[in-house]
């Protein structure tokens, strides 16, 4: 993967973090390669800046489960759904809830899939909800991620973002349709409806 040396302005939320500065994804990669950062430190890489991950209560780990199952039962062959795996952008390298991402089991042996790899990234969102409806939303329109869902666990729903505008500024998604527990969200993958989801089986 080749990176530009012109860096994109940061992303809304942690421009103004002060005493900070971002990091290269090859920075990142060499701190990791040294064990500068282990998988212990739970971390990602959002936008050039190291940022905590938010620790699992009960109800984010059980949708987690639910929802890993219900989608290896029914996504098709020739896509792949990874869970709490990363995927690198020439900025970031966070680690999505779950993506679904053409390939099999053995497509990313000796890379982390790119933005062109995914149909569809999924946050699963409790006390992460603000972040992942600012930050790492602007995240994945910039990299033209087609299909964003936050599953919402305050509100009981399911917020499915599409149409990235990598250019806005900050960059967005031009539409948003929200699903309630009594309904059931399509899942879109190169523009075909595979299979529809039920909320409430997800949702407790």
């Amino acid at each position: 993967m080749t990176t530009t040396a012109t860096r994109s302005p940061p992303l809304p939320g942690l421009e103004a973090v002060a005493g900070f500065y971002r990091v290269t994804v090859e920075k990142y990669h060499e701190m990791i390669r040294n064990n500068t950062l282990t998988t212990d430190d739970h971390i990602e890489l959002l936008d050039g800046y190291l940022v905590n991950k938010m620790p699992q209560n009960t109800p984010h780990g059980s949708t987690v489960q639910r929802l890993n199952k219900r989608l290896l039962q029914i996504v098709p062959g020739g896509w792949e759904v990874r869970c709490q795996l990363p995927f690198t952008t020439p900025e970031s390298e966070p680690e999505p809830d779950f993506a679904v991402v053409r390939g099999n089991d053995r497509s990313f042996d000796s890379h982390h899939p790119g933005a062109a790899d995914f149909g569809i990234v999924i946050e699963v969102s409790d006390s992460s909800l603000a972040l992942d409806r600012r930050l790492k939303l602007h995240l994945y329109a910039r990299a033209g991620i087609p299909i964003y869902w936050i599953i919402n666990i305050p509100e009981r729903l399911i917020e499915v973002y599409t149409n990235p505008d990598s250019n806005a500024n900050p960059p967005i998604y031009l539409a948003r349709v929200d699903y309630a527990i009594t309904d059931g969200v399509p899942i879109v993958l190169d523009g075909v409806t595979v299979a529809t989801l039920p909320v409430a089986d997800i949702i407790a």
